[in-house]
C-alpha cells in the first residue's frame, strides 16, 4: 500500500485525484493540503510515501514546500504535478528535491505508474522527457554551475561509471546504455545505482541534473 498526500489549491483538482487514487487498491490517500505550508505540516505529521505537489499556490508555493519536505530527511518523496508549457518553476522544484514531475493532463494510468515509481525510489520522468525538460531550462542550469573546479564526487567514479553518468545525463534509457556499451541491462542498473550513491543523487533525475551542472551533458547533445 502506497500512502499519498495530495497538495493542490484547487478543491476540484484534489477531488479528482482523490477519486482516482481511491479507485485502486494499492494507494491510500492519507490527507490533502491546499497550500505549501499545510503540505509541509501534513507531510511531517502523516509521513506519506508520496506527496503529489502542485507548484503554483498562494502563500508558500510548491517549490519551497518541496525544499522543506526534502530537507526534513523523511520518507516522503515529492512528485510535482504541473502544466509544463506554462510553468517555469519545474526545474527549480526538482532541484529542491522532487523525485520527478508529471503533467496535469497525464492519463490516469500514467499518474498511477508515476506514483508507484516514485514510491519505489525510482524517477517518474522518462529519460527522453527528462532531456527535453533540461534542454528547456538549460539557462537556469548553467547559472548554477561552479567555477570549473572538478567536483571530488566525479573523481570517485570509475571510468565506466563516468561513462554511465554521461549517458544518463544525455537521457539514455538503461536499454540504450546497455546496447551502446555491450552490457546487460542488469549490469547497467548496478552501475547506475553505484553512480547515484557516489554522487549523492536520490534518483536518476538528480543524476541528470548533476551531469548538466558539471558540464557532462548539454542541451541537444547526442
Amino acid at each position: 500500500m502506497t500512502t499519498v498526500l495530495i497538495v493542490d489549491d484547487q478543491p476540484l483538482q484534489r477531488y479528482g485525484f482523490h477519486l482516482l487514487l481511491d479507485s485502486v487498491p494499492e494507494t491510500d490517500v492519507v490527507g490533502e493540503a491546499a497550500h505549501g505550508a499545510e503540505a509541509v505540516r501534513k507531510a511531517a505529521e502523516l509521513r506519506p510515501d508520496v506527496v503529489l505537489m502542485d507548484v503554483r499556490m498562494p502563500g508558500m508555493d510548491g517549490i519551497e514546500a518541496t525544499r522543506r519536505i526534502a530537507a526534513a530527511g523523511g520518507r516522503s518523496r515529492v512528485l510535482v504535478l504541473t502544466t509544463f508549457d506554462l510553468d517555469e518553476y519545474v526545474h527549480a522544484a526538482i532541484r529542491a528535491g522532487a523525485s520527478g514531475f508529471l503533467l496535469k493532463d497525464a492519463r490516469p494510468e500514467e499518474l498511477l505508474a508515476g506514483i508507484r515509481a516514485v514510491a519505489s525510489g525510482d524517477a517518474v520522468i522518462a529519460p527522453a522527457l527528462t532531456r527535453r525538460l533540461l534542454d528547456e531550462f538549460a539557462p537556469y542550469i548553467s547559472a548554477h554551475r561552479g567555477d570549473g573546479a572538478e567536483d571530488p564526487r566525479l573523481g570517485s567514479l570509475t571510468d565506466r561509471e563516468r561513462e554511465i553518468l554521461v549517458a544518463v545525463g544525455k537521457g539514455w534509457t538503461n536499454g540504450e546504455i546497455a546496447a551502446r556499451f555491450v552490457l546487460s541491462e542488469s549490469t547497467v542498473k548496478t552501475h547506475v545505482g553505484r553512480v547515484l550513491a557516489k554522487i549523492g543523487a536520490r534518483d536518476r533525475i538528480q543524476a541528470v541534473i548533476f551531469a548538466y551542472d558539471h558540464g557532462l551533458a548539454r542541451p541537444s547533445t547526442d
